[in-house]
């Protein structure tokens, strides 16, 4: 199935300060990261970010914060975001039943929120040159069960394209001014 904008949501899983330093990737999954909230901000596709225990890991990185500022961000405790009641219940509110989800831990929090939002019945697109861990063995073992479990792996040159369906509106004009342009040479993980 194809994205459609309209129901579509990114949601950045735990890409912060205090535990970037040790993630295997970490740099890639940021820019990535906010490279595609930035289209979804122009897209007016709603982008949320999860803090995990900010506290100890430190806030969101300052670029995704940049790229999107009228994110909604969300603090937890639950590795799962679906577990966190009052983000469960905002995004059963919000309708949009396709969840474009990145991040770091792959292998833990970005995995436990994917399997979560799949048993409740969301669509679970894996943006996968932003999804890291510590260990990129974790984060590839992380993609395989999401996939098992009914999850599509997509890069975000796909999620941007198939947002923006047609190159002859003014959304793709400022879109291709704005964001298509070349970026540095990126690796997709798998």
């Amino acid at each position: 199935m194809r994205l459609d904008r309209e129901t579509s949501l990114l949601l950045i899983v735990d890409l912060q300060t205090g535990l970037l330093p040790v993630i295997d990737g970490g740099e890639q999954a940021v820019a990535e990261a906010a490279w595609l909230a930035g289209l979804s901000g122009l897209l007016e596709i709603p982008v949320w970010l999860t803090e995990q225990y900010p506290a100890g890991l430190g806030e969101t990185d300052a670029r995704l914060l940049a790229a999107v500022p009228e994110a909604v961000r969300w603090e937890k405790v639950h590795f799962g975001a679906d577990r966190e009641p009052a983000f469960a219940d905002a995004l059963a509110e919000l309708g949009r039943r396709q969840v474009v989800i990145c991040g770091s831990e792959a292998h833990i929090c970005v995995l436990q929120t994917a399997l979560g939002l799949l048993a409740l019945g969301y669509d679970v697109y894996w943006l996968t040159e932003a999804c890291a861990s510590r260990r990129p063995e974790e984060a590839r073992l992380a993609r395989e069960r999401v996939v098992a479990a009914g999850g599509v792996v997509i890069s975000a040159d796909m999620a941007a394209y198939e947002w923006l369906e047609r190159c002859d509106d003014e959304r793709f004009k400022a879109a291709h001014r704005h964001f298509l342009k070349p970026r540095a040479t990126r690796v997709l993980r798998f």
